[in-house]
C-alpha cells in the first residue's frame, strides 16, 4: 500500500492450463502453443493496460494416458499479475 496517494498494489496468481492431445507429434504442438503463449505474454506485458506487468513462470508438463486413445500432454502455466488499484475492492 503507498499513502499519497493512496493505492493498493497487488500480486495475483493465475492459471492456465494447456492440453495438448495428437497421434504423432504431440510433444512439438505442445511446445509450440507454449512458445507461442509466452510470445504472446511478451508482446503485452500489461495485457492492454489492465496490469503493471505480466510474468509467466516455467510449466511442469504432464503426459496423461487415456484409455483406448492418444495420450494427452498437459501443463499448468502460473501467471503472477501485478496490479495496483485506488481501493481494496477496485
Amino acid at each position: 500500500m503507498t499513502l499519497s496517494p493512496l493505492r493498493y498494489h497487488y500480486q495475483h496468481r493465475a492459471e492456465l492450463e494447456v492440453v495438448v492431445q495428437a497421434g504423432t507429434g504431440r510433444a512439438s504442438a505442445f511446445d509450440d502453443l507454449i512458445a507461442s503463449t509466452g510470445a504472446a505474454l511478451e508482446t503485452d506485458r500489461t495485457l492492454g493496460g489492465l496490469c503493471d506487468w505480466v510474468e509467466p513462470e516455467a510449466p511442469a508438463s504432464v503426459d496423461l494416458p487415456v484409455e483406448g486413445v492418444a495420450a494427452l500432454k498437459a501443463a499448468v502455466i502460473a501467471i503472477v499479475l501485478h496490479y495496483t488499484t485506488t481501493g481494496p475492492l477496485a
